[in-house]
């Protein structure tokens, strides 16, 4: 629930570029359906803790990092793979992940490391080149990883 909540609030239909000719969707009264939408969302989402909304960020950028590993589940895994993309998803989770970690506590940040470490592993396991020991995705903000 929370995810789709997060997901429609960042959708560019709901968010268009403020250049793109849109109207705010609190500008008229032709959009008040669509204002009590945005306003029903906005209080669900205050209602979601912090340490939730923490979370379910790093499980989405988790679950791109792995289809970028080339981890998705089917026969197109292969075609998915981007380890560019791999590792720049990685370094940001591994950046938030180090900073939200204080944050969060351990019960909530212990997984999110676990899940962490995974995919650096699995970065280099599908690298032909691994990156020397320090050097791979997010090894800046959690040390070496072996």
């Amino acid at each position: 629930m929370v995810c789709a909540k997060l997901t429609s609030m960042s959708t560019p239909d709901n968010n268009p570029a403020p250049d793109a000719g849109h109207r705010h969707s609190f500008d008229g009264p032709e959009n008040a359906g669509q204002d009590q939408e945005v306003l029903a969302q906005m209080r669900d989402i205050a209602e979601v803790p912090a340490v939730e909304v923490i979370t379910t960020a790093a499980v989405h950028l988790m679950s791109a990092a792995a289809v970028k590993c080339g981890l998705a589940a089917g026969e197109d895994a292969e075609q998915l793979k981007d380890l560019d993309e791999a590792r720049k998803l990685i370094t940001a989770l591994a950046g938030f992940v180090t900073a939200a970690a204080p944050e969060i506590g351990s019960q909530h940040a212990g997984p999110l490391r676990d899940g962490l470490r995974s995919l650096q592993l699995a970065f280099r396991e599908a690298s032909v080149l691994p990156d020397a020991p320090g050097q791979g995705p997010g090894e800046k903000f959690t040390g070496p990883v072996n």
